[in-house]
């Protein structure tokens, strides 16, 4: 979304009547916007081919979460170490059905991973698991 905003507003920058900006900041105002754009349009891409990597995977015994286009990172949980887990939900989220799964774990204050883009039924469903498996799961 950001990504196509500063585009936007290089054209209406550049579209304006020559007599509404001053002379000076004119030209400043286009390189800085130009700069900006460029910038946003890059993101917009790396996020274009990075989002379809991220996924999940919960197994029995843990749950893992893999991301990155660049630098790749696999970041797995035993279950029995989860100590918390929470659904959170922007405005965004709420209209289209979404969740975000926070894992906590021990030793930490901020969660352990956070796993973005889930429908809401399919990350309640991860955390009842997770919540269900949490304690009997000690063979070990």
């Amino acid at each position: 979304m950001w990504s196509l905003f500063f585009p936007l507003l290089l054209v209406i920058l550049v579209s304006l009547p020559k007599g509404l900006l001053p002379e000076a900041l004119s030209p400043v105002l286009t390189v800085i916007f130009s700069i900006l754009s460029g910038v946003f349009f890059l993101y917009f891409i790396y996020l274009w081919f990075a989002e379809p990597i991220k996924a999940y995977a919960l197994r029995e015994q843990d749950l893992s979460y893999r991301s990155g286009l660049l630098f790749r990172k696999v970041i797995t949980q035993p279950i029995a170490r989860i100590q918390h887990v929470e659904l959170k939900r922007g405005p965004l989220d709420r209209r289209f059905e979404l969740a975000k799964l926070q894992v906590f774990s021990a030793g930490g204050a901020m969660h352990t991973f956070e796993i973005p883009g889930l429908e809401l039924k399919k990350a309640q469903a991860i955390r009842q698991f997770i919540l269900s498996h949490k304690g009997g799961s000690n063979d070990g």
